[in-house]
């Protein structure tokens, strides 16, 4: 099943992360520019000869647009080639004074961190939200032309078509006149679809056309639907309805056939064809309808009174413009990371005339933009050269502004990942990003000869993962007499997480060592908004008795700890209503169990981080006499069947966070991914409060109290924050160079421009 199930799917402040450039102290706007040779270097056996550097790739797949790129690979390479109009720090906090430089503070170190432009957020009297930029004057696109504000107006429009069908989703967004500029133009696809197989209105579409879509929808498209029904029936489902009900599309009705199934994908995708394509369970979609069918997604058509412009995208210069939105969104400064391409090249200057509505394409028609998937052209750190033989050949930019990049060459190379720690052994990779555990920590040791980060033949460096592992509980079944809120349902769940949370730290330590740690707050620790130990009130999570006492004290061994988590569990159990006597747990109030499970994907022998923990956790249980199931499911599409379509009691799995960790999605009675069932009218309020202002203290200190609310309803354990690693040549890189303190947010690759080889 795809990947955006089991993560939140804010879209496009990650998709497209070009950063902003740092210095520490300043010293990235010394740098200066070098003599670099334009020639290629082409890939050899031995890397950083003739002053390259190769870096390992997992994957590409030929779509080096600003525009279209997906695969994380592809997003490499146009983080390389292009400049960002905005950018974050290490925290994933917004730079708005890239031009004079921005310093902060992160891990005691000072940080200067400097951009593009200039952004001024003001909140105006009528409830809209003013964003002022202001370019650099002096930026220029690697082929020697200006950067200007036109370039900028030009991307957004793209971005902003009604038939852009990229992963970037400013076009959510709240800008002012946004809506009426989409709403004037549909796409033929969803023209037709929304008109129904037995129209007879062919106002905006051919007959022809509406034939060749509802033939291409009953044989490819039913094809496409089935293979998802086939696999869903293969892991437990017994029709067409509770198939697409696993696969996160509930409300088929019993008789649903795979054609509805297909028609239901459609619609919750706008009729995207290639936004559809995220639902295979094997064809791609575009191998199973017609390719002139399916260029009608991106097909504009009129509808109504056009509508030429945004009114809320405004140009007041050469340099500088200003963007409004209706209403405040936490997530419109995210969307300004977008990048900056260059009209003359993937846009046509003939058509550009901003004071007459045209910015550099026909509206609907970004058919040029398309074609310039493959060879990308902008302002980044280094310029793209070919892509051959699984191979991204990259040349400094001599006019990057930050610097020219002090390495002649970089070669992204496909690579497996078997060959990730290998390769830099042998010389062929000079940095790489293999799967990090400790298995790989003794390999690189055994390579090594020493133990630690750091050694002759490799260096590592650890960042935490943008994401975190959890348990959860569901509130819907998993309660006392059917009332997911009540008091008693919270004390129940309660009961069983403060038993599961004592044997984090034993679980964790087992599987990973010192290459993760165990977490107390629904969010990662990557996070500005997660909270920090030594903020106020910060808690180890269900770490407090019925009564609101501390269960541990700082001395306690392990068996007391463990000990101390099951009297507080007897005490959360009987006030949720079981029956305890003498220690023991010996009946169950109406509407609750003796038992309940939680379902783990650990391939069906005990592979995964929290394995160990639910059953240490459940032989406690035991003791008392509750039983707690632990399932390990060898398929892991059968696992996030269980949950997205409710009728797991728990699960394990995993959230990946973006810079905003705005919480409705996950969190709030109407959010898309509610698995865990809260209903709760503060948390809603608090959630909802927090989307209405850019103080970021407020906002961090509401998602606090949120949080709070979260594990009192008993329904997620937050368990492990692991680490990621990068390796790099101790022989062939000049380790002291490569960028310190290193997050998600900020890799290696944010200073890639000075990086020295030895």
């Amino acid at each position: 099943m795809k990947n955006t199930k089991q993560v939140i799917a804010l879209a496009s402040a990650a998709a497209l992360s070009v950063s902003v450039l740092a210095g520490c102290g300043g010293a990235a706007s010394d740098a200066t520019s070098e003599s670099t040779s334009t020639a290629t270097a082409e890939a050899s056996n031995t890397a950083a000869s003739d002053g390259t550097l190769v870096l390992a790739e997992t994957g590409f797949e030929g779509k080096f647009s600003p525009f279209f790129a997906a695969s994380a690979s592809d997003q490499d390479v146009i983080d390389l080639t292009q400049l960002g109009l905005l950018g974050a720090d290490r925290k994933g906090e917004m730079i708005l004074n890239g031009i004079e430089g921005e310093t902060r503070e992160y891990n005691g170190t000072d940080y200067t961190y400097y951009g593009t432009s200039d952004c001024v957020v003001t909140e105006n009297d009528d409830g809209t939200v003013t964003y002022d930029i202001k370019l650099r004057d002096d930026l220029k696109f690697s082929d020697g032309e200006p950067v200007t504000i036109d370039d900028v107006i030009f991307s957004m429009y793209v971005f902003l078509d009604p038939t852009y069908d990229g992963s970037v989703t400013m076009y959510s967004t709240p800008i002012v006149g946004l809506e009426e500029y989409r709403n004037s133009m549909s796409t033929l696809s969803k023209l037709i679809a929304e008109a129904g197989e037995d129209n007879t209105d062919y106002t905006n579409f051919t007959e022809e056309q509406q034939k060749a879509f509802w033939d291409a929808v009953n044989d490819g498209g039913v094809k496409f639907a089935q293979e998802i029904v086939d696999n869903m029936m293969a892991n437990g489902a017994t029709d067409v309805a509770s198939a697409a009900a696993g696969w996160g599309f509930d409300g088929l009705a019993a008789d649903a056939t795979a054609k509805d199934f297909f028609l239901a994908i459609g619609e919750q995708y706008d009729w995207s064809f290639s936004a559809m394509e995220a639902e295979s369970a094997g064809s791609a979609l575009s191998e199973l309808i017609p390719e002139d069918v399916y260029a009608y997604s991106t097909t504009g058509v009129n509808v109504g009174n056009a509508v030429a412009n945004v009114a809320g995208i405004v140009k007041t210069g050469d340099y500088s413009m200003t963007l409004t939105t209706s209403e405040l969104s936490t997530t419109m400064i995210y969307q300004l990371q977008m990048p900056i391409a260059p009209l003359h090249y993937y846009g046509d200057e003939s058509l550009y005339d901003y004071d007459n509505n045209s910015f550099g394409f026909v509206k609907g028609d970004l058919s040029g933009v398309r074609s310039k998937t493959s060879t990308p052209l902008g302002g980044g750190m280094f310029t793209f050269s070919k892509y051959s033989d699984g191979v991204v050949y990259l040349d400094a930019n001599p006019d990057y502004f930050n610097g020219a990049p002090k390495v002649a060459h970089v070669n992204m190379k496909e690579t497996q990942e078997a060959d990730k720690i290998t390769g830099v052994q042998a010389g062929t990779i000079d940095i790489s990003d293999p799967s990090y555990s400790l298995e790989v920590a003794d390999q690189i040791a055994d390579i090594n000869g020493v133990e630690g980060e750091d050694g002759p033949v490799i260096t590592t460096r650890l960042k935490d993962y943008r994401g975190y592992g959890y348990i959860a509980l569901s509130a819907k079944n998993v309660n006392v007499g059917g009332d997911p809120a009540s008091e008693a349902s919270k004390d129940l769940r309660k009961a069983i997480m403060t038993v599961i949370a004592a044997y984090r730290d034993e679980g964790i330590d087992s599987y990973y060592g010192d290459t993760a740690t165990v977490i107390n707050y629904p969010i990662s620790n990557t996070s500005w908004a997660a909270p920090s130990v030594t903020d106020d009130g910060y808690q180890i999570a269900y770490s407090t008795d019925v009564d609101g006492n501390e269960i541990y004290t700082s001395d306690m061994k392990s068996e007391d700890k463990y000990a101390a988590a099951l009297q507080a569990a007897l005490g959360y159990f009987e006030a949720a209503g079981y029956t305890v006597e003498n220690g023991q747990i010996t009946a169950a109030p109406a509407g609750a169990k003796m038992e309940y499970q939680i379902n783990i994907g650990a391939s069906g022998n005990g592979d995964h981080p929290s394995f160990q923990t639910l059953t240490n956790a459940a032989a406690a249980l035991k003791t008392i006499g509750f039983t707690l199931t632990v399932n390990d499911m060898a398929n892991a599409s059968d696992l996030f069947a269980s949950y997205q379509s409710g009728a797991a009691e728990g699960w394990v799995a995993a959230w990946q966070s973006t810079n905003d960790p705005d919480m409705f999605q996950l969190y709030h009675s109407q959010g898309a991914t509610n698995y865990y069932t809260i209903n709760d009218a503060d948390l809603d309020e608090l959630i909802m409060a927090a989307r209405q202002t850019t103080d970021q203290e407020a906002r961090k200190a509401m998602y606090k109290e949120a949080m709070e609310i979260i594990l009192d309803w008993g329904v997620e354990l937050p368990v492990y924050q692991r680490s990621e690693a990068t390796i790099f040549s101790t022989e062939r890189v000049n380790i002291d160079t490569i960028a310190k303190d290193q997050t998600p947010y900020w890799t290696y690759k944010s200073e890639l421009n000075n990086l020295e080889l030895n």
